[in-house]
């Protein structure tokens, strides 16, 4: 960048000149200034604007597509993790609300009532429960709505970076939409739609009458309707959990809670609907006995319509015939209500306290989920056979998964989360009774959640091994050799000897500020890093007060200087002392290469040494001793060209 002095048409052409332009892709080129008022400014003025667009080309332009989850704090976007502790309660808590919302939706089905004011029967719809229904269905989807809006937000792992640990964190917003649109947008977006609240309110805000029956029935219909969305979406968030977390419920009783929780929201759904069927049955016997009078108006059936004429004939008709045709007198059913008889002989289709109808259908459900419906009489309608058809086939279904998955969820999945547990309960006993620092307990701690969270008590090296050997070495190769190669001495090396050494690497755990090892030590490992970032510290550099810091990350290795050690047969027992000093400053997943290994691996492949290899061992310990020796030799050359003091000048006039 050149700048410009002076006035007249030299500081014009400079200023030209100096102008800056920012590509999308990070480029700097240079552009005229084509606007003759930009000469006005001043060279300080245009300066300053040219640097500010300068940065927020520069914050734009290189923005990165892709992270790795210890870097996504160090981005400016807003986007979230969604392994973030905070990200994983507010997925628990959607699915807390999917199961109320589950348990919300039957709840309008026990606004319709059946009212019985001075002899008269209608059916009705109770205000007060439809809006309390409306108010916290509404709420439920608010939460859903702000959950849509975080989705947008919301990382997630690219598919083609799951080789090592989690893999890439995608946190372009253009493609984190993209993949939710092509999935579970649609599902999302009919689940918060408020159907049922919109049904509530045009028929609070029209005429009464008829209009019970067409609420009542579109009720019925949303309300199932809107279960195929909620329900497909709780499976593949409940998985997405246990990706994330390790595992949705670490009791083995607080998962079969969950489960048993499914199968009582299961009996309210089937409760429910079997009261609101009730009433229909209730409806359909009016019909009969209306139908048998000349001038009977249907519409009298729905409260609301006492106001109209030709009320005073339908409530002698309900007195006088309806009474006997359709209400139990002396516990005798004159007409036939097949498995609604309990409903209609309880009253509770009657009933304004909603906690006794809630209690009393949840019950009926219950009882008939877990017989399979086996005690109910069926009349010959074929809404009934067909309901309880669907009340046996349902019930066999959910004995089948539900309080199977219970069975599988205690006796197969909490093995291992009840040898965590042990482990855990063993640990903190130990520590207690060692009388560790808190500091130190809550180290352990975070090492022993980290190691569960990413093998989730799976042992690797054991399934590994208990594969066959080619295609234990395949496995090997594609794990790790990628990462053997960058080393420059391994680069050119035999491919049996790096099959070996890829044999030979363990998978290895680091929580943050974990010291790997410290200057001065015998360095016993050489790390290969998968995922995270650790600081490396040196004060060896040849002067005292030398200080010298850098970072190790994806890719890189430490460690090294087990190699020339190694492959030198002329090397003793005892191990080479580490010149840094290497600590963890995230959580680190990494393969780590033992000194006793590396060492086999050499001896048995000695006759491989090519003199390539030979040479190539002796040009890395040279660039090691070099670096050293530029170091010394640099503050002794600083020493050296000091500048000496200049010498007095001789005084010719003094006497001798």
């Amino acid at each position: 960048m050149s700048y410009a002095s002076g006035g007249g048409g030299g500081g014009e052409r400079a200023t030209k000149r100096s102008a800056f332009h920012i590509d999308y892709g990070g480029g700097v080129s240079l552009r005229r200034l084509a606007q003759p008022e930009a000469l006005a400014r001043g060279m300080i003025t245009q300066g300053s604007a040219q640097l500010r667009t300068l940065g927020r080309s520069l914050r734009t332009g290189a923005a990165m597509a892709v992270v790795f989850q210890e870097d996504l704090k160090n981005t400016s976007r807003k986007i979230f993790d969604p392994q973030d502790r905070l990200l994983v309660r507010l997925n628990r808590s959607f699915v807390v609300s999917c199961i109320v919302s589950i348990a919300v939706d039957p709840v309008f089905f026990y606004a319709p009532q059946v009212t019985a004011n001075g002899g008269n029967l209608c059916v009705g719809i109770s205000r007060d429960l439809a809006i309390s229904a409306s108010v916290v269905r509404t709420v439920v989807d608010l939460f859903f709505a702000a959950r849509i809006v975080l989705q947008f937000r919301t990382a997630y792992i690219a598919p083609s970076s799951r080789v090592f640990g989690r893999g890439e964190l995608v946190i372009d917003t253009a493609q984190i939409a993209a993949r939710y649109f092509r999935r579970f947008f649609a599902a999302d977006l009919l689940s918060v739609l408020p159907l049922p609240q919109i049904v509530i309110w045009k028929f609070l805000h029209r005429s009464k009458g008829a209009a019970v029956l067409s609420t009542k029935d579109a009720l019925l219909i949303i309300v199932f309707l809107q279960y195929i969305p909620r329900v497909v979406r709780i499976y593949p968030l409940s998985s997405e959990l246990k990706r994330t977390s390790g595992a949705f419920a670490e009791s083995a009783y607080a998962g079969a809670a969950y489960y048993l929780l499914w199968y009582m929201l299961a009996s309210h759904i089937v409760g429910a609907s079997w009261y609101l069927l009730s009433i229909e049955r209730v409806s359909d016997c009016w019909k009969k006995a209306c139908n048998e009078f000349p001038g009977c108006n249907k519409i009298y059936m729905y409260c609301g319509n006492d106001h109209q004429k030709g009320f005073l004939e339908w409530r002698t008709i309900t007195r006088q015939y309806i009474n006997e045709t359709c209400e139990p007198r002396d516990g005798v059913m004159p007409f036939n209500y097949g498995i609604y008889t309990p409903a209609v002989r309880s009253d509770v289709i009657k009933s304004n306290d909603f906690t006794s109808k809630l209690l009393y259908c949840l019950w009926w459900g219950l009882a008939n989920l877990s017989t399979l419906g086996q005690g109910l009489q069926t009349s010959i309608y074929t809404g009934e056979a067909l309901f309880s058809i669907f009340l046996a086939t349902f019930g066999l279904i959910l004995m089948a998964m539900l309080i199977g998955n219970i069975q599988t969820y205690l006796q197969s999945m909490t093995v291992r989360l009840e040898e965590m547990r042990v482990k855990r309960r063993d640990s903190e006993q130990w520590m207690h009774h060692r009388l560790l620092p808190q500091e130190l307990r809550e180290r352990v701690r975070r090492y022993d959640a980290y190691k569960w969270v990413n093998t989730r008590g799976v042992d690797e090296e054991a399934l590994v091994a208990n594969l066959p050997k080619d295609l234990r070495r395949d496995i090997k190769r594609h794990l790790c050799l990628g990462l053997v190669r960058r080393v420059p001495l391994f680069a050119n090396m035999d491919e049996r000897l790096l099959d070996a050494i890829c044999e030979r690497l363990r998978p290895a755990l680091y929580t943050e500020r974990t010291f790997i090892i410290r200057e001065g030590d015998p360095v016993d490992q050489m790390l290969f890093i998968i995922r995270g970032c650790l600081e490396s510290i040196t004060t060896d550099g040849g002067r005292s007060g030398f200080f010298n810091r850098s970072l190790l990350e994806e890719s890189d290795f430490c460690g090294e200087e087990l190699l020339t050690w190694a492959l030198d047969p002329k090397a003793g027992l005892s191990l080479p002392s580490s010149t840094r000093t290497v600590r963890a400053l995230s959580e680190v997943e990494a393969f780590a290469l033992h000194s006793d290994e590396l060492k086999f691996v050499a001896g048995q492949f000695r006759r491989m040494h090519s003199k390539q290899t030979t040479m190539l061992v002796s040009r890395f310990a040279a660039n090691a001793m070099r670096g050293v020796h530029r170091q010394r030799s640099r503050r002794a050359d600083e020493v050296l060209m000091m500048p000496m003091p200049k010498p007095s000048e001789p005084d010719f006039g003094a006497d001798y």
